[in-house]
């Protein structure tokens, strides 16, 4: 039996448009009428869900969801953390001088806003600000406040590029933070405690639910570890080959309904909703 449901947004709850089907709107209120647990798993701020906390009915104060990869764990209201893990102004310096070096596009979350240190702001860097509905500035590296905390940073730009640049990550990068690509263009570093799968064991201790009363869906990179914890994982049609390597099932894609045909199959026992 399932009680809790953690589901990525981005290639998975949401098609190509950034939209929620009808069939996975149904799907996921046929769950939540049995009393299953839904909850988001995101690389997005907060800000950037709003929205659709709002369209499932999942924006209670006993509502949960995972955002920025895995670094704040928080009710769906907005109103009180669970955890968060966050960055200083020495892993900012150290950061910026990697992606600098590696020449690549670089930008960090802090409250509720993003920032670049980049004069020639990236095209993937207003597309993550316009998608995830987060005030976008630049500042210098100099302008930069000490005082300041981040939620994650992020190194973004064309596939080849940014895969370039991971191909040469210094190996004290790697060992000092958690890094994972979230997309083909993005590259997020986090504290080294932070992830979705750290964040979902955190939140289902929280909650008193077993791991293996937990599904988890996702299709990137990001959401391996939150796969490997749940008890029953399940890759999209669209997830990449590692994601595939680790579910125990592979649904449709996201522009398929696949998260509804997850559900579906795996949690409300039929192939299809009626009605």
């Amino acid at each position: 039996m399932i009680d809790l449901i953690a589901i990525d947004m981005d290639g998975t709850l949401l098609d190509s448009h950034h939209a929620i089907s009808p069939r996975v709107k149904k799907a996921i209120a046929a769950v939540r009428a049995q009393g299953v647990r839904i909850v988001l798993a995101t690389g997005r701020p907060f800000s950037g869900i709003e929205e659709y906390l709002e369209q499932l009915g999942l924006a209670g104060e006993d509502d949960y969801c995972i955002t920025f990869n895995g670094a704040v764990i928080q009710n769906a209201a907005g109103t009180r953390s669970v955890a968060e893990t966050t960055l200083g102004y020495d892993d900012f310096i150290y950061c910026e001088k990697v992606a600098r070096d590696l020449g690549v596009h670089f930008h960090v979350l802090y409250e509720r806003s993003m920032m670049t240190p980049n004069a020639d702001i990236s095209s993937h860097t207003v597309r993550d600000a316009y998608i995830s509905r987060t005030p976008l500035i630049y500042r210098s590296v100099e302008q930069v406040d000490p005082a300041w905390r981040f939620r994650k940073f992020m190194m973004v730009d064309d596939e080849a590029v940014l895969d370039r640049a991971i191909a040469n990550l210094p190996p004290e990068l790697m060992q000092r933070y958690t890094v994972v690509k979230s997309a083909a263009d993005f590259l997020e570093i986090l504290h080294p405690e932070a992830g979705k799968g750290r964040a979902l064991e955190t939140l289902a201790a929280h909650l008193g639910v077993a791991p293996e009363r937990i599904m988890a869906i996702g299709d990137q990179e990001n959401d391996l570890v939150m796969l490997e914890f749940a008890g029953v994982a399940v890759a999209m049609g669209n997830a990449i080959d590692a994601v595939k390597a680790v579910a125990d099932h592979v649904t449709t894609s996201n522009n398929e309904d696949g998260v509804a045909v997850a559900i579906e199959r795996y949690v409300l026992g039929k192939t299809a909703l009626t009605g």
